[in-house]
């Protein structure tokens, strides 16, 4: 649900747009500027800030908390697109076309966000040409993991997409030297989403890799003790191994 932006005391502030990545480089003035044409509100964890295909055309910034920017399948698989944090923006495709919503967007923790209207945001991009080129970059790193994520669904098996997720979220092991590890490991649903896949594929996955002693779980933290092999694993699989995942 949301509640009124009063609950933040920089809202509205200059303070609290310095560190949105879109406005880098922006001076004071401006981003005061900025601020005041800004719509201020507050969001709670777990509330739906936009729907699929609803008429709102706005760009939101993120001051504080986080989101998520999902979608849903006919039968009510989520699709998990990105996160976007303190700093990070969203909405700016439809603020730009005039069209609905490609994704819907939830708020993973209170979350206090700014939002302009198409014009204003145009306006921006006609007065700041720094700010321009950065929705460039950002819509052209978004064809390209949509061009990635094509490739991904045509070409890999879902046990592949899932041993490619937790490649993707590994991390060195700060204590063990050539070890890796997932903390805090994501549910299986989150991984199924991100993986296009369903939340009982992720678990016979991590179960299996933890059967052959490739990775090693402890609470939230999920070790990958033999990289190399989750690798291969990533980049081919056996004849028995794609059956299965194709069943």
């Amino acid at each position: 649900m949301e509640v009124k932006s009063g609950q933040n005391p920089t809202a509205g502030s200059a303070e609290a747009l310095a560190h949105i990545k879109l406005f880098a480089g922006l001076s004071p003035g401006d981003l005061e500027e900025i601020a005041h044409r800004c719509q201020w509100r507050v969001w709670r964890k777990g509330a739906p800030i936009l729907d699929r295909e609803s008429t709102d055309r706005d760009i939101y910034l993120v001051s504080k908390g986080s989101v998520r920017i999902v979608n849903f399948s006919l039968s009510g698989r989520e699709v998990a697109f990105a996160n976007a944090g303190p700093g990070d923006y969203f909405g700016e495709i439809s603020a730009i076309d005039g069209k609905e919503r490609s994704a819907n967007v939830v708020a993973l923790e209170e979350c206090y966000l700014a939002s302009l209207g198409p014009e204003q945001f145009r306006n921006l991009l006609s007065e700041h040409p720094s700010i321009a080129v950065q929705v460039l970059e950002k819509l052209a790193s978004i064809v390209r993991t949509c061009d990635d994520r094509i490739m991904d669904l045509a070409t890999l098996s879902a046990y592949q997409r899932v041993y490619c997720e937790i490649l993707d979220l590994k991390k060195q092991d700060p204590v063990r030297a050539d070890s890796w590890l997932i903390y805090p490991l994501p549910t299986q649903a989150q991984i199924a989403a991100k993986a296009s896949t369903t939340r009982e594929t992720v678990a016979r996955v991590l179960s299996t890799l933890n059967a052959d002693g490739i990775t090693e779980r402890k609470g939230r933290t999920l070790y990958i003790r033999e990289l190399d092999k989750l690798e291969k694993l990533a980049d081919r699989l056996s004849k028995e191994e794609a059956a299965a995942a194709a069943e």
